[in-house]
């Protein structure tokens, strides 16, 4: 199996630095490629731009998506770019692993997906999205650390449930490319952690990884489940953490 892992955390002595270390030993040791975006130490940039193409079909004003699907086309974004592209393309396992910021992920790590999850490869034309998007097949996951505590990401917790939190991620962006979507890793309340739980996390990491290719994936829902409206077929109970049945009053 190829995994793309992209990492993302300004401190190179963090427990996360950490966590990918281990994740990198263990997929080896289990046989597995291993390739590692490491944003912070690239220097990646994550802003989004015109100069993201070497030809433009709008030069007079920026539409970046749709330049996104010209140079799909015709692999004309700049290198750093087709480089994140190919290394994407060629996994069969792609995890994100960051320090949870503001509910989501550092802004390098946002860039990146801007950038790199382009129209035209990853979505697109054609009802290319969800069970139909450009990178199915593949299989994804978040991995990452939070200052909160378990409790707080229950379904009545202070910041709501986890998968909610998580829905922009794993719905909107895995799964809207195609990707099957792993439950994700949480090392909870890190700074608030002694050694010994911290030894715990990263045991716990790698057995999740030993066996990573026997896991199922989340449910969730084909395109076929929506009607011409885009709503839920009648009769088919919600699958994920952002679908419900309206509440009707009498």
């Amino acid at each position: 199996m190829k995994v793309l892992i992209v990492f993302a955390h300004p401190e190179p002595k963090s427990f996360g630095r950490a966590l990918l270390n281990r994740s990198v030993e263990t997929l080896r040791s289990c046989g597995h490629e291993v390739v590692v975006s490491d944003l912070y130490a690239m220097g990646f940039n994550p802003v989004a731009t015109g100069e993201d193409f070497t030809e433009r079909r709008f030069p007079e004003a920026l539409q970046y998506d749709r330049e996104q699907k010209l140079s799909s086309q015709r692999r004309t974004f700049t290198s750093d770019i087709q480089a994140e592209i190919d290394k994407l393309l060629a996994c069969d396992l792609l995890i994100l692993q960051f320090p949870m910021w503001w509910f989501s992920v550092p802004a390098i790590m946002k860039g990146w997906i801007d950038r790199v999850f382009v129209n035209g490869t990853v979505y697109g034309a054609g009802g290319m999205r969800f069970d139909n998007g450009g990178l199915k097949g593949r299989r994804a996951m978040l991995a990452f650390t939070s200052g909160c505590f378990p409790a707080m990401m229950e379904p009545d917790g202070l910041l709501g449930q986890r998968d909610v939190i998580l829905w922009h991620l794993q719905y909107g962006t895995f799964g809207y490319s195609g990707l099957q979507v792993l439950q994700p890793f949480v090392g909870w309340a890190i700074q608030y952690s002694d050694e010994a739980k911290r030894r715990e996390y990263l045991d716990q990491y790698e057995a999740r990884l030993r066996s990573i290719e026997q896991e199922e994936p989340m449910a969730t829902h084909e395109l076929s489940d929506f009607a011409p409206d885009w709503r839920l077929r009648p009769g088919l109970e919600p699958r994920t953490a952002g679908h419900r049945r309206p509440i009707v009053k009498d």
